[in-house]
């Protein structure tokens, strides 16, 4: 009983530091947690091979999108990223339905750098011209992003092509510098698991953010530590691993077809059946405590760095009320810490995601 009332009052000293975070050197406050708005953008295609597939997570409903942001916002998460390519622009209108007369209140993040059909939702990648994205390309891109998000100026604008030669994104420093002169952009970041691209890309005077992979099961330390020596924000996405460290698949779970798991995840022979391996053998820590799954991924992340901020995925206000809820756990603790590193040790080269 000492323990566990030791354990509460720590867990409430750990929340009370943890629920805002600086958006890197920009020293913008923001919620520790904030919310990737991919899922509610619906459905959206790309062609493989001449076939058809799915790069979004099923069927959503706006309605519920609309209301779970209105709470997330009731419960203090003031950061949302989207990406003008999610549901090929759909992700961003309901997002900027939502915040329609909140948008002084948040921080919005979104991405620029795909092709895409709106008609037909289909993403086509990024087939720019000799592989380069225009000035002109750029603005005519914040300029749409702008007017779907109904607002002025978007607070973090991230290029989002993960592998765009380093020399040619550090050429779009200039006008994306002045997109923060004429107010249109605040700061930008790029969206690239690939430390070794980012060297000039860093060096802009409002560059503020990276966004990669990074969850207990994949991790990428150069890029954080990278960002810690460069004091840029961290924001991670995949936290829960495209959903298996919610606890929720086993090998025998079936993917709907119109989910892009269906056709990326393995469940039974493949990098998801090792990590479900993983997960069991760390299940009793990370729960330790009362922790759901979800809490104890994310208070995993909230404990690697001060730079880290997870942004979960969402579709409804369930997933989100319980998001928030690791904010009363607070970040995991250091043993606690240790101990998922030492059994994880045997998995040590499956952990690192390659650059």
């Amino acid at each position: 009983m000492a323990r566990e009332m030791m354990d509460m009052k720590n867990v409430d000293e750990r929340s009370m530091t943890i629920r805002t975070r600086k958006l890197g050197k920009s020293g913008i406050e923001v919620s520790a947690i904030g919310l990737g708005c991919w899922a509610i953008g619906g459905p959206l295609w790309y062609l493989r091979d001449g076939e058809r597939l799915p790069l979004s997570w099923g069927k959503v409903d706006d309605k519920e999108s609309i209301r779970t942001i209105h709470r997330a916002l009731d419960l203090g998460i003031t950061l949302f990223d989207t990406a003008d390519a999610y549901g090929c622009g759909h992700s961003e209108r309901i997002l900027g339905q939502a915040l329609e007369g909140r948008r002084e209140d948040v921080i919005i993040a979104t991405k620029f750098g795909s092709i895409f059909d709106e008609t037909t939702k289909t993403w086509l990648g990024h087939s720019h011209p000799n592989g380069i994205i225009t000035q002109e390309f750029l603005r005519k891109a914040c300029e749409a992003s702008l007017k779907r998000l109904n607002t002025d100026y978007i607070d973090l604008y991230q290029l989002h092509w993960k592998d765009y030669d380093a020399d040619l994104a550090t050429g779009l420093l200039p006008v994306l510098e002045d997109l923060v002169s004429e107010g249109k952009i605040r700061y930008y970041g790029w969206s690239t698991p690939d430390s070794k691209r980012l060297q000039g890309f860093v060096e802009g005077s409002h560059c503020t953010a990276i966004q990669y992979n990074y969850n207990i099961l994949e991790r990428n330390p150069n890029m954080l530590a990278l960002c810690e020596k460069l004091n840029q924000a961290s924001i991670a996405r995949g936290p829960f691993a495209m959903g298996l460290l919610t606890g929720k698949y086993s090998k025998e779970s079936k993917i709907a077809k119109d989910d892009l798991r269906h056709s990326w995840w393995n469940l039974q022979d493949g990098r998801q059946a090792k990590q479900l391996e993983m997960l069991e053998a760390i299940r009793e820590i990370i729960t330790y405590n009362g922790r759901t799954m979800v809490q104890a991924a994310l208070g995993w992340l909230l404990a690697l760095s001060h730079h880290v901020i997870p942004i979960p995925g969402f579709k409804t206000m369930k997933q989100v009320e319980e998001n928030i809820e690791t904010l009363q756990f607070g970040p995991l603790t250091k043993e606690q810490m240790h101990e998922i590193d030492q059994i994880l040790e045997n998995y040590s080269y499956d952990l690192v995601l390659p650059d």
